[in-house]
């Protein structure tokens, strides 16, 4: 992922625009590239797409991919559906919060992990699942967990 810039945000704006994008468009376009969606880009997606702030802020909040702080170098999904409830999903992300020190949503101090809560994974024959940095996890119980974040730190 690139650091934000203004300018290349509005670049990524422009050609979602102009290529028929939606406003979700641009906003995946914005998410792939930073990780995040800047608030330095709402004027830009207001203007390109005829919306106001409160359209744009309302389209970034309801799509729980849409980030709007920049994430950790890792990032941790923790499936939190119901088949994955049912198989230990709630215990895992107890674990996680614990041995984290994180809140679902929340970024670890120096930056080094995001632990998100999802809701669905599609791996739902293989819960608890999980998603570290985009790679499935699937079957996860506590050693598991701790031995992916242990790698992903090597």
């Amino acid at each position: 992922m690139e650091r934000w810039s203004d300018s290349k945000a509005e670049e990524l704006i422009h050609a979602a625009h102009e290529s028929g994008a939606p406003l979700t468009g641009a906003l995946r376009a914005l998410a792939d590239a930073f990780g995040y969606i800047d608030e330095a880009a709402y004027p830009a997606l207001m203007q390109a797409y005829a919306r106001s702030r409160a359209e744009v802020l309302g389209v970034v909040s309801w799509y729980e991919d849409f980030r709007t702080r920049p994430p950790g170098r890792h990032v941790l999904r923790l499936c939190q559906a119901e088949a994955c409830q049912a198989v230990g999903a709630r215990e895992l992300t107890a674990y996680a919060c614990s041995a984290t020190g994180l809140r679902l949503g929340d970024t670890s101090a120096d930056g080094a992990l995001t632990l998100e809560g999802v809701y669905c994974l599609g791996l739902c024959a293989n819960g608890p699942a999980g998603e570290l940095d985009g790679r499935p996890l699937a079957e996860l119980d506590a050693a598991a967990l701790d031995a992916k974040l242990a790698e992903a730190e090597e």
